[in-house]
């Protein structure tokens, strides 16, 4: 038998018809408008837009599962998480309208409320409700709600902690922290509050103005010092421009306030050099408008800051010479100052006859102390003494100083120990040996330096024997303060300290060449 081979059935082979570009690329339903518009541009397909609202067959009723195509993913899904609506998220309930004329009606479904139009709504509702002073942030991180940050484990965050237990808090909660901690280091001045502005509003301060020399921005007023804490913080160098090679030997602030300095750049305004004279003090003239120049010779020079010429005395005080025939032993003027109002120089090598002693300048009375604790207090007038008393102890006293307010007169010995004592005792003539406010022991090596602040509410007291021997006396209590210096402080073997006009800065000079410069915020900040 033949076998009939099996008849193979042709297959041929498709023919796809060439396709132009972009043909096959149609107007899809879920292609937004952009995207149509898109290809539009780049593949010639026609484009169009497609109907705004909702489509309505002949029917009427919503091609299945087209209904929702235009609406917004926000109208579509929301967060329930139990929050009750405001007023303004309440949509009225009769959103469906007819149009009687046409008996055709339109068909909207119903949007439900999501929980960002209540959101909205209640900060429309907040906005009303604050207050006209206080300005809407401008923008805010939602983030921050999710930010968890720890306290305890880390050491600079310690500070922000309200009890040892807490460690944990939100980012809001440690934004409000740390906006506390800043109000805390820089409080807001007066000048800039808005409530200090409030209680000149009304007031004619021009009469005021023109009334007074001071300056427009306001008398300031002293400001209590408590005596358990000192706020001070350190400035850059005072003398950063020009560091100086030696030891520093004299630290003064001009008297004028129209000198500012800024702590931060101190720029160096001119260097001054006088071979003749190794000085070491220089004061200024209580105006201002000169400088003093002592030291170990028998002569002083004088400079000019207006004209900037200097001036050597040809002769000693009060028309007086230094006798050669000693060969000028002791014949020096290191230990000079002036008075408050300028009027009288006081020195302590040829005062008053050959008086070889410190000396202190009064209203019209001149105190010298001797090497055994004498005082004598001198009439500048009779150019007598009138009153002699000896320094309680007798500790070997070195030097002493006076306020400007004539409230307290402190004596240093060479123990470390400074007596205070009220001023009008010591002057007083009908009274007896002056009895001392307190005895105050915080050094225990000679006292080399003694220094009031303008209103007496400071005292500095310190020694160039050993390092780090300063302190801060509060004088209304006459105790040191706790707080400062500390053992970090680097003071060194000081040699000079001086406050400012206002006591706004405190200047501290060494033996290192540097000039440390400090400020005082109780009084930076009246």
């Amino acid at each position: 038998m033949v076998k009939n081979p099996r008849k193979r059935q042709k297959t041929g082979k498709i023919q796809h018809k060439p396709v132009p570009l972009g043909a096959g690329l149609r107007n899809d339903a879920s292609k937004d408008d952009e995207e149509r518009r898109l290809e539009n541009l780049l593949f010639g397909v026609p484009y169009a837009p497609e109907k705004a609202g909702k489509e309505i067959i002949e029917d009427g009723q919503h091609e299945v599962g087209r209904e929702f195509e235009n609406l917004l993913d926000s109208d579509l899904f929301f967060v329930d998480d139990n929050a009750g609506l405001s007023e303004f998220s309440q949509a009225p309930q009769d959103h469906v309208q007819s149009d009687v004329e046409d008996n055709e009606e339109l068909i909207i479904p119903e949007v439900p409320e999501t929980d960002e139009d209540e959101e909205i709504s209640i900060i429309r509702q907040d906005i009303p409700q604050q207050p006209k002073k206080t300005k809407a942030p401008a923008w805010t991180d939602p983030d921050d709600v999710n930010v968890q940050v720890s306290l305890a484990s880390n050491n600079r965050l310690r500070k922000l902690r309200d009890a040892p237990s807490d460690d944990t808090v939100g980012g809001r909660e440690y934004e409000r922290r740390l906006r506390r901690q800043f109000e805390h280091i820089n409080p807001t001045p007066d000048w800039a509050s808005y409530r200090a502005q409030e209680k000149r509003t009304g007031e004619d301060v021009v009469p005021e103005l023109l009334a007074s020399t001071g300056g427009i921005l306001g008398t300031t007023k002293s400001r209590i010092i408590p005596p358990s804490t000192l706020s001070i913080e350190r400035l850059r160098d005072a003398n950063q421009a020009a560091p100086a090679d030696g030891e520093i030997k004299t630290v003064a602030f001009h008297p004028s306030p129209h000198v500012p300095i800024d702590g931060l750049t101190n720029p160096h305004a001119q260097t001054l050099h006088v071979p003749s004279l190794p000085i070491t003090n220089a004061v200024f003239h209580p105006s201002g408008t000169s400088i003093l120049m002592t030291g170990p010779r028998p002569f002083y020079y004088t400079y000019d800051l207006q004209s900037g010429a200097s001036h050597r005395s040809p002769r000693g005080l009060w028309g007086t010479t230094f006798s050669s025939g000693r060969g000028d032993q002791g014949a020096s003027m290191e230990i000079s100052s002036f008075n408050p109002t300028g009027e009288i120089l006081r020195c302590a090598a040829q005062v008053m006859g050959e008086l070889k002693a410190n000396a202190n300048a009064g209203a019209g009375e001149l105190l010298g102390l001797t090497e055994d604790s004498q005082v004598y207090v001198w009439n500048i007038g009779q150019r007598k003494c009138v009153k002699r008393w000896q320094d309680e102890g007798g500790f070997g006293s070195r030097l002493f100083g006076g306020d400007g307010q004539g409230k307290y007169l402190t004596i240093g010995s060479n123990t470390g120990l400074v007596n205070v004592y009220n001023a009008e005792s010591t002057v007083d003539l009908e009274g007896g040996k002056p009895k001392t406010l307190k005895t105050i022991g915080n050094l225990t090596t000679s006292i080399s330096t003694l220094r009031f602040n303008h209103d007496s509410q400071l005292l500095a007291i310190a020694s160039n024997d050993k390092k780090d021997q300063m302190r801060m006396v509060h004088c209304p209590s006459l105790t040191a303060f706790g707080n400062w210096p500390t053992s970090s402080t680097p003071l060194g073997h000081v040699t000079s300290v001086d406050f400012s006009r206002e006591s706004e800065y405190l200047a501290i000079g060494n033996t290192r060449g540097r000039v440390l410069l400090y400020q005082l915020r109780q009084f930076s900040q009246q």
